[in-house]
């Protein structure tokens, strides 16, 4: 069995990681940690969970030392702090924070608007979308998780960058998130009243996923990409729809480039019409749709923020380090 060791439980990526594991048939959970007041079991926080497993109330590496890998459900900045500790003793760990994206500790700072406290250690990390970089996460000591928008973004727009089959000055990402990726802790973003029976675009320009999905996206192109990024909130709990605008470069039909790029692909189906969020909540799925005429193209993707936008993910990674089939504790 896999022993697993989860900081930063109580929060929405803790919970959805603890109900995957709990399922998953070659895990098995050793310990939680979160900044709470007391020590209680998991059930008393996530009474939907099953689980008796006590929350202890220090994040404390040692008591990881038995664990084969470690999932920090941390904020940014936060999970620097722990990975270092980890890594020396030589822990397998999946940082579903923001702190090891990015490749370049400047372009860190500016975004995060701080310093990275391991820039030594970025270069160990690798980013964590199995579609792309299977082989280095097979043997990876640091997964850097990928945040939710990106996911739903670059795997939308992976096959026609990859091809070549694009103009990459012309890219406009429209995107909606539910409620829960704004995290568990209560702000007048996510407030009741403020978000029910009501959309807003927000961080726009600003938005700190945009350096991420332009990393990403100039890697693929071997030139730098720079998309037009626009997020919005949706009055729902969870999902993302993102609705990307491209302008094709020649007459290729991009439909038949998609569907051989994720034939061998078990989380991402190529759908025949634009994707509901609601067909992809509570699961590692990412359905995308390709509509085209002529030159203009409009590629849909639809994911759950919480499941292929960070925990469904993050445990997918784990099964791709351990060698175990990739469907096991997601389907």
């Amino acid at each position: 069995m896999i022993k697993v060791s989860i900081i930063g439980a109580t929060g929405y990526t803790g919970r959805e990681l603890i109900r995957l594991l709990l399922r998953h048939r070659e895990a098995e959970i050793i310990h939680l940690s979160a900044h709470i007041e007391k020590e209680m079991p998991i059930s008393d926080i996530f009474p939907g969970l099953l689980c008796n497993i006590s929350v202890k109330t220090t994040m404390d590496v040692a008591s990881c030392a038995e664990s084969d890998v470690i999932f920090l459900c941390l904020p940014h900045i936060v999970s620097q702090e722990y990975i270092p500790s980890l890594y020396e003793l030589k822990k397998r760990v999946v940082d579903l924070s923001s702190d090891f994206r990015l490749k370049d500790p400047d372009v860190y700072e500016k975004w995060y608007n701080t310093q990275h406290l391991a820039p030594h250690l970025i270069k160990e990390s690798v980013y964590g979308l199995p579609e792309l970089y299977r082989e280095k996460i097979k043997d990876a000591k640091i997964i850097a998780n990928p945040g939710c928008y990106p996911t739903s973004s670059i795997l939308a727009l992976a096959p026609a960058i990859k091809n070549r089959l694009i103009d990459l000055n012309s890219i406009i990402i429209d995107a909606k998130t539910g409620i829960s990726g704004a995290g568990r802790s209560p702000s007048m973003l996510t407030h009741f009243p403020e978000v029910n029976e009501s959309v807003s675009a927000y961080s726009i320009f600003t938005h700190r996923h945009t350096p991420e999905i332009n990393q990403e996206l100039s890697l693929l192109a071997g030139e730098r990409v720079n998309v037009t990024f626009t997020p919005h909130l949706i009055p729902m709990d969870c999902g993302i729809l993102s609705t990307i605008y491209i302008k094709v470069l020649s007459d290729v039909k991009l439909l038949d480039v998609y569907k051989d790029f994720y034939k061998n692909e078990q989380f991402v189906r190529i759908v025949d019409k634009p994707p509901k969020t609601k067909e992809v909540v509570g699961t590692n799925l990412c359905l995308i749709n390709i509509a085209q005429e002529k030159q203009e193209a409009v590629v849909t993707s639809a994911i759950d923020n919480l499941i292929k936008g960070a925990s469904g993910q993050a445990v997918q990674n784990m099964n791709i380090m351990f060698g175990i089939s990739e469907r096991e504790g997601l389907l």
